[in-house]
């Protein structure tokens, strides 16, 4: 298949070959509570909150997550403007499996201290079981700049190699959006000149006289290229009828100037009337989009002007 052939759709995530062993499904809530940051903070709330850490720490060490969350979430709405807390709190839903609460508190506690390790740490992790590799790599990066520590070291390695694939792969794809998006726009940019080249051979207002059958053809695929009705009047010198009309298609070409009139004089052009069947004259054939869609033989002024006003509008 050529590069000119292929679309933005082909290259789909299903293409990386991952290790997703740890992803989850998200959680969607209901989150805990985040306290009020605008409140003021008493010094006997603030040692209350801390008691509430510690034996959310000692439960942590028992395995009682649970527990650990809800006494984080009581330290919390006594102190709302601990950011560790909240990086802490975010740490335990990581182990609950709650990666989008352990993003709200993780991005709450940045918010309050842009250079906490600990919130990038806990992001970074909640990132990856969300199968947001690359995110979660520059997260668990920081951290690991921040205040080094081996479970961030042990999760960044983990981490690196679905984030380097979905990053080589990401790269791919917006190269091809960006080929694609070039190639568009030149396509844009040929058919924009083709009419334009095209508008420049078809004057308006005017009754063109056509050379031979190529210069039918060029004119016809002109009309085609510009959307316009082409009229092709079949004619000959020695025509009386055709004299009369020569005048009123005259006058149709100067009220229709965005419609295409052309004439054809059977005793000079013979190969293309016998192309096109002719056999009486005056005789029109009306052409749109590459089709002939009516014709008529006739000298009545009339007739021919509604036949070219219900074309030009079907």
């Amino acid at each position: 298949m050529s590069r000119e052939n292929i679309s933005d759709e082909i290259i789909i995530e299903s293409d990386i070959e991952l290790d997703e062993s740890d992803v989850v499904a998200p959680d969607n809530g209901p989150f805990e509570e985040m306290g009020y940051p605008s409140v003021e903070v008493s010094e006997e709330n603030q040692e209350a909150a801390e008691v509430l850490k510690s034996d959310a720490l000692n439960a942590i060490c028992e395995d009682q997550l649970v527990e650990a969350k809800d006494h984080l979430t009581g330290a919390i709405m006594l102190n709302p403007k601990s950011a560790l807390l909240f990086a802490s709190r975010a740490i335990c839903f990581v182990k609950l499996k709650k990666p989008n609460a352990a993003i709200r508190d993780a991005d709450a506690a940045l918010q309050m201290n842009p250079h906490l390790a600990r919130g990038y740490k806990a992001r970074g992790m909640a990132r990856a079981m969300l199968g947001l590799w690359e995110e979660a790599a520059i997260d668990l990066n920081v951290a690991s700049k921040l205040d080094f520590d081996e479970e961030t070291y042990m999760m960044l390695k983990k981490v690196e190699p679905n984030a380097n694939k979905t990053k080589d792969h990401r790269q791919k794809y917006e190269q091809l959006h960006r080929e694609n998006e070039l190639r568009k726009l030149e396509l844009e940019r040929q058919s924009i000149q083709r009419v334009a080249e095209a508008t420049r051979v078809l004057p308006d207002g005017q009754v063109i006289e056509i050379n031979d059958g190529m210069d039918l053809q060029a004119k016809l695929s002109a009309a085609n290229t510009t959307s316009r009705l082409a009229i092709i009047y079949f004619k000959a010198t020695w025509c009386g009828a055709c004299c009369y009309m020569d005048q009123i298609y005259k006058t149709f070409a100067e009220k229709y100037p965005k419609i295409l009139f052309l004439t054809v004089d059977i005793h000079e052009l013979p190969n293309i009337a016998r192309g096109w069947s002719i056999t009486s004259i005056p005789t029109f054939f009306f052409f749109k989009e590459g089709n002939v869609v009516d014709w008529v033989t006739s000298t009545d002024k009339h007739e021919l002007e509604m036949k070219i006003l219900h074309n030009v509008v079907s």
